[in-house]
């Protein structure tokens, strides 16, 4: 199915609550044009086009809701799928969390959507291939990495009068780049909504020159050290912040923002005064949808403000229960920054150590929120204001609430993608002193 204008996508969702006999009827719609190209040991080994599309149908009957998706779209598969999911909902329990349908909202108009991205043609990501592999055959390194494109819509209606619908599009790029001798290894990635931004000969370039100056790695003694974490580094810890920003998890005792007896932190100052996060659909660096899953208005919103807990993310359900304003949990997020940018931050640091990735990483005590990881693709040692050379790899033991108490300096705030979760965020690189090193690691 081709991406539906807003028009298309509305009497489509009409014709399919005219189905319907539930007392309730609500119907998600989406589709996605996917482009990518795969490359390894500096060859291209597969590329491909994906589109794909689904209708999904909520029926209930008081608090008995049945579920049922198709990507058919024919006259009778629509009302089939209906059928099916009111049958569904007359077998299932009662669920005692069960909402209502929202009615009519009002959203923004969102800004996710750039035609260029859209209109991108093979031979456009094959040449942005074509650069990223002549950087690394240029300084006979061995290159592999993954690009990415999709364009896509989202649409929902519901039988009480609401109406979302949405376009956006994306494009991520990650590179490693090793030597030949496997001895040296470098990381980049990149992700936008406009592809123009891309510029795949740079990113290779940063991988490549970090996998030449690896290769000869010293390994010095683990313990506590002040670091630089680059922003895709600093994504995979800062995530767990982010998605732990929920109240119901902090009510009931399994959160780190949990308290004795029931209470939470919210309104204390959690992390150094420098921290704020906020989200914003409008923000034109990292745009979002401006509306949630289940038809919530998404806005902007403040979480942390300068180190203290502001908000939490709730579900309908659960703000009900608490009587507390039901905030959708964020698509993006945003850390604010300084200025100064990751060569100016080396430059102020006596002595230090350079991370540009961290990953595998797991849950060592969800209270604390202390994780465990190892880095990888270019560590190296800073003294007197610059790169002296490469070391091993570590495991680390490091919480991020821990580590954002233990803050110096923000550098200036970039779009980067996590390597474990693959979404897109807005992080300045970070200098922070006493992370911890608990061993080392042979990996490169």
């Amino acid at each position: 199915m081709a991406i539906l204008t807003k028009d298309e996508a509305f009497a489509l969702l009409k014709k399919v609550l005219a189905y319907s006999k539930a007392d309730e009827c609500e119907v998600n719609l989406s589709g996605t044009d996917n482009g990518n190209v795969r490359y390894a040991r500096n060859s291209v080994t597969t590329s491909g086009r994906i589109s794909q599309s689904s209708l999904v149908v909520s029926s209930a009957f008081g608090k008995k809701l049945g579920v049922a998706t198709i990507n058919e779209f024919d006259d009778a598969s629509l009302e089939k799928v209906v059928r099916r999911a009111e049958e569904l909902a007359r077998l299932a329990p009662e669920n005692p969390e069960f909402m209502p349908f929202l009615g009519p909202q009002k959203y923004a108009e969102p800004i996710t959507y750039v035609p260029s991205t859209a209109a991108i043609t093979p031979k456009q990501r094959t040449d942005l291939v074509e650069q990223s592999l002549n950087v690394a055959k240029s300084s006979k390194a061995v290159a592999a990495g993954f690009l990415e494109d999709n364009a896509g819509f989202s649409a929902m209606m519901n039988s009480k009068g609401l109406f979302a619908y949405n376009t956006s599009t994306n494009t991520n790029f990650s590179v490693t780049v090793r030597t030949s001798d496997s001895l040296g290894s470098g990381y980049a990635t990149r992700g936008y909504n406009d592809v123009t931004k891309l510029d795949t000969k740079s990113a290779t370039q940063i991988a490549t020159d970090k996998a030449l100056k690896s290769a000869t790695a010293k390994a010095i003694e683990p313990g506590k050290y002040t670091v630089i974490l680059e922003p895709a580094a600093a994504a995979v810890l800062m995530e767990r912040i982010f998605f732990g920003l929920d109240a119901r998890q902090a009510d009931e005792g399994r959160s780190f923002l949990s308290k004795p007896g029931g209470k939470t932190r919210l309104g204390e100052k959690l992390v150094d005064e420098r921290v704020t996060l906020y989200s914003d659909p409008l923000n034109p660096e990292l745009p979002t949808s401006t509306w949630s899953g289940d038809g919530r208005p998404q806005e902007k919103v403040t979480w942390i403000d300068k180190g203290v807990v502001k908000n939490f993310s709730y579900s309908r359900y659960w703000a009900q229960k608490q009587n507390a304003r039901p905030i959708p949990a964020p698509d993006g997020m945003i850390m604010e920054g300084g200025t100064k940018s990751l060569e100016d931050l080396i430059k102020g640091t006596k002595k230090g150590i350079l991370v540009t990735r961290l990953w595998y990483i797991r849950d060592v005590d969800p209270q604390s929120l202390l994780l465990t990881g190892l880095t990888r693709d270019g560590t190296f040692y800073i003294e007197d204001g610059k790169i002296q050379y490469p070391v091993k790899n570590f495991r680390f033991n490091e919480s991020p609430v821990i580590m954002l108490n233990n803050l110096e300096e923000l550098g200036k705030p970039e779009r980067t993608v996590s390597v474990e979760s693959n979404q897109n965020y807005l992080l300045p690189p970070m200098k922070i002193r006493d992370f911890t090193f608990t061993s080392l690691s042979d990996a490169v």
